[in-house]
């Protein structure tokens, strides 16, 4: 389960918690301009966009969760079990496996209304990386500063919504998340005013009463809509650090804790990352659960010519300043 979200301000951020019960060897990588995509079904990219990513590389192939290009448009993968649906080859489309589509869409698109022009002619084919390496089902948000949009590969093909919250999560699919934030209309930030009659006189007890009602559970539906609450209230000074703690803080509200959410099988459900970019900036932010201190890698301070992967290791373990010793 994992939840994904937009901030606009001056710079345009975008990033996700990342639920999962394992690690999947991911790191920071930078993918330049010059490294070549040897695509399934659909021509090689060797010329692209440069990006920056969370990915695991396997055989020198990264396979991203999420990624930002150099012009600022950022993709997200996100877990739909039960509802992805991946198809066979089609003649006169643009046959792209699940695992290709943000490599071959960052690489080659400047914004989103790019995305969607390209979409009409694709079909996500299903194809595995390897034998070993089964597909994961899969929906995704693809965001610019000025659209923000859902795609999902159904039965009838992609079906591509625009996303007017700029948050996303996991099942049921998204059409249901958009319907369901009507139950959630009469929440308020603001200190509530007594509707309930006039022959009774009524006073709030304690501030945040006028969210009473929003869900506290970490269901996919339920971080939708808390994520979604925080991001549209949230209010911070205009500059990278106040940016950077409101976004953190509103992926905090959603997070997963050691213990409290457990897999079909009994495994522990955590924030495994969180990861917040710059899109103006190329600056990719992230902490794990085991280290809350912020690490921060600049794209464009690398050679976006090359030809060769550029990879951080995540800092794992806590990061502590000690102000006495």
């Amino acid at each position: 389960m994992c939840t994904s979200l937009t901030y606009k301000k001056t710079d345009f951020y975008f990033g996700r918690n990342m639920d999962i019960e394992y690690s999947f060897n991911e790191k920071v990588v930078i993918t330049p301009r010059k490294f070549s995509f040897d695509l399934k079904r659909y021509k090689k990219l060797e010329s692209h966009y440069a990006m920056i990513v969370m990915a695991t590389v396997i055989e020198n192939y990264p396979l991203y969760a999420e990624a930002t290009n150099e012009k600022g448009l950022s993709i997200v993968a996100l877990n739909f079990p039960g509802n992805a649906v991946y198809l066979e080859e089609k003649q006169g489309q643009i046959n792209i496996t699940p695992f290709e589509l943000i490599p071959w869409l960052l690489g080659s698109c400047t914004s989103v209304e790019e995305t969607k022009a390209v979409l009409q002619k694709t079909n996500i084919v299903n194809i595995p990386f390897n034998e070993q390496i089964p597909l994961a089902p899969q929906h995704w948000m693809i965001a610019d500063r000025d659209q923000c949009i859902v795609v999902e590969p159904m039965e009838e093909g992609l079906r591509i919504q625009d996303n007017p919250f700029g948050v996303l999560t996991n099942n049921p699919p998204f059409e249901f998340h958009k319907m369901n934030m009507a139950n959630y209309l009469n929440l308020t930030a603001h200190y509530p005013a007594d509707r309930f009659s006039p022959e009774i006189e009524l006073k709030p007890y304690g501030v945040g009463m006028g969210s009473l009602g929003l869900p506290g559970d970490v269901s996919p539906a339920s971080r939708f809509v808390r994520a979604t609450f925080h991001k549209m209230n949230a209010v911070s000074e205009d500059n990278e650090n106040a940016n950077l703690s409101q976004f953190f803080h509103i992926l905090d509200s959603v997070a997963m804790v050691r213990g409290s959410s457990l897999t079909k099988e009994g495994k522990n459900d955590i924030t495994s990352y969180a990861c917040c970019v710059n899109t103006d900036k190329g600056i990719y932010y992230y902490k794990t659960y085991e280290n809350n201190q912020l690490t921060a890698i600049h794209m464009h301070n690398e050679n976006l010519d090359s030809d060769e992967l550029i990879t951080f290791e995540l800092i794992k373990t806590q990061q502590i300043n000690y102000v006495n010793n």
